[in-house]
């Protein structure tokens, strides 16, 4: 029976002198357990950290602005006509600055960025003159979303994280604000009277006088509200869909076109025109595939499709036919779709490449900026586990193809509809160059197979996630090779509650900035918001089914628990520190093996790149010591 006791609330203060000292001991713990090896694994992660990561780009009449991450910098730059143009750098703004976002004007002339310290969701949306630097505009808090109406005026989405709104609504909730950069004068021109855990973004359609607003309740529904850009007060309903999602694609001769995952949870592509609807792309394309993302440019159609968690690109005319198809030479993951002026461009990353910007010309992929090479090393293979109720769950498997120890690493995520797809593995490569095995778990929660997929992970069907999970840890238990579970944020609640509910499939399990006080999770910082998909404690239904999985609430005594780390960083502004170190005076009062972290320059966002390598040496250290492979 889990208890409801929380005798350590205390350590949610991260103002008490108890608090700080709890943290200091642990770190100073964790230290001497790994001892020197973080040094040796830093330098071989070093190397992989050095390339060209590009992580959002925008296109101007002037050229294409990129977002990229290069060492021990975030870097801005402009390309035209294969030069680069160094703009900014984050060792500019601040020596611990991640620069998160972009939003140059139609022109180029003028260069708004958001940026943060040490990972925290809260920053500075700044606004400068691109070619000397100076400083026009500035905004503080959780904003971003530009939008550019002209040189002086913009929109932007401001996200109240606490108290209220200018309309009274208690956050959290998210409102569209219109400002003159120049006077500073701004007022709430969209999302007036919307309540708490609802979300607002913009679309721009840069060619035409049209702007999208799509209004989400968390992440479960969606209407979608399209009108002339400079006249909120007649933007339009256009779609409602009130069990399911949907996101515009696109704005083409007076017709709207949207994806909804309304009726199999697939994803079809609708046109509206002046009311009317009409299906373009029916469901299931590809059986079973979702559509992942989309976009109209010129008299074509680029959709992205999941197929078994890997993308595919089809291209289809303003009709629905199909035109054609751009597969790629290994599991990949296409992260954004662009288009200006009849180009299309995507940022596009796989196990053993960066992120790249790519443009994709007839059916083709050329390079524009980043890395040209990849890991000939690294092989990937796929698999299926089957779950509790006979559900198949799809997994990659990276290896080393020169080199192998029964040893794997598994990851997992499952909740919010996020798709868990081919990423670079920068952070994990001397593990697999070692001969560990990496493996991704592709769990309900998660949007791989359609919106259905995600809700069948949600509020009470949420041990469906824990349950996928195990069975593909058994897949790798049953090979005879030991067992680290990895997981981050949401994916922490997947191994906290993993590692109470069957601590005999671990050996190994590494929980990072996560949530696990299912009955408090709403509470601190910006938790309210997750109760549209985890459920609210405060509702006695909700609270049943929370309970019985919480992690925090379900740790028990007599339980041989493997070497455990928790980690997280005191500048986590979305997910309270106080769920990670609760979680660690609960397993240490029951006498299991483990082990606090705290970053001290980190938060969920990330890091700077030099303390993020620092983190993720640490971690490496961790399972080797644990598991004794040094």
């Amino acid at each position: 029976m889990a208890s409801l006791n929380d005798k350590y609330l205390w350590l949610e203060n991260l103002k008490d002198e108890r608090t700080l000292n709890f943290i200091r001991e642990h770190n100073l713990r964790f230290k001497k357990f790994v001892g020197e090896l973080p040094n040796e694994l830093y330098r071989r992660l070093e190397p992989w950290f050095k390339l060209k990561t590009v992580l959002d780009f925008s296109l101007t009449d002037s050229g294409i602005f990129v977002l990229y991450r290069l060492w021990d910098e975030y870097v801005i730059s402009r390309v035209r006509d294969g030069e680069e143009e160094r703009i900014l750098s984050s060792k500019d703004v601040d020596e611990n600055s991640l620069i998160v976002s972009i939003y140059p004007s139609k022109d180029g002339k003028k260069l708004g960025f958001f940026f943060t310290i040490s990972g925290s969701d809260v920053g500075k949306l700044r606004i400068i003159e691109t070619n000397t630097g100076e400083l026009i505009d500035e905004v503080k808090g959780s904003v971003g979303n530009l939008i550019w109406l002209d040189d002086r005026k913009i929109y932007y989405a401001r996200f109240y994280r606490e108290g209220k709104t200018p309309d009274g609504v208690e956050a959290p909730a998210e409102r569209i604000i219109l400002r003159d950069i120049e006077s500073k004068e701004e007022k709430v021109t969209f999302g007036l009277g919307l309540e708490r855990n609802y979300m607002i973004s913009l679309f721009d359609v840069p060619e035409e006088d049209w702007i999208f607003a799509v209004i989400n309740y968390g992440w479960i529904k969606s209407k979608v509200y399209g009108g002339p850009k400079l006249s909120p007060d007649k933007w339009k309903l256009l779609l409602d869909i009130q069990e399911s999602v949907a996101y515009p694609i696109g704005f083409r001769k007076g017709a709207s076109y949207i994806v909804t995952y309304d009726k199999k949870g697939f994803g079809r592509i609708v046109r509206i025109t002046n009311g009317d609807h009409r299906e373009i792309i029916g469901e299931e394309f590809y059986p079973k595939s979702p559509i992942e993302g989309a976009i109209v440019s010129g008299d074509l159609i680029y959709v992205n499709y999941l197929v078994n968690a890997s993308s595919r690109i089809c291209l289809f005319d303003l009709d629905g036919n199909h035109k054609g198809e751009i597969a790629f030479n290994e599991p990949s993951t296409v992260e954004i779709l662009k288009e200006y002026k009849g180009r299309v461009f995507s940022v596009i990353e796989s196990f053993s490449r960066p992120p790249t910007l790519y443009e994709i010309t007839s059916g083709d992929l050329e390079i524009i900026f980043g890395e040209k090479r990849n890991i000939d090393w690294m092989k990937v293979e796929e698999g299926f586990a089957t779950s509790w109720d006979n559900t198949k769950v799809h997994y990659f498997v990276v290896r080393n193809k020169r080199k192998e120890r029964n040893v794997a690493i598994i990851y997992g995520y499952g909740g919010f509809g996020l798709s868990i797809t081919p990423r670079f593995l920068n952070h994990v490569i001397p593990f697999i160059e070692d001969g560990g095995v990496y493996v991704i778990a592709n769990l309900r929660g998660g949007r791989e197979y359609g919106e259905k997929w995600h809700r069948m992970g949600m509020r009470e069907k949420k041990q469906n996630v824990f349950e996928d999970y195990k069975s593909v840890i058994r897949v790798f238990k049953e090979r005879g090779f030991k067992i680290i579970a990895l997981g981050r944020s949401n994916g922490g609640l997947l191994v906290s509650a993993t590692l109470t509910q069957s601590p005999e499939l671990l050996d190994v399990a590494l929980i990072g900035y996560p949530v696990i006080d299912m009955m408090r999770f709403h509470k601190l910082y910006i938790g309210h918001l997750w109760t549209t998909e985890y459920g609210n404690p405060d509702d006695p239904k909700d609270r049943a089914f929370l309970l019985k999985y919480s992690p925090y609430h379900n740790v028990a005594k007599d339980r041989n628990y493997p070497y455990t780390l928790v980690y997280t960083g005191l500048h986590d502004d979305r997910v309270h520190p106080g769920h990670a170190l609760k979680f660690v005076a609960r397993l240490e009062e029951v006498g299991a093996p483990v082990y606090l972290r705290v970053e001290t320059e980190s938060g969920h966002m990330g890091a700077s790149p030099r303390i993020r390598i620092v983190e993720y040496a640490d971690i490496l250290a961790f399972i080797y010591r644990a598991i004794k492979i040094r």
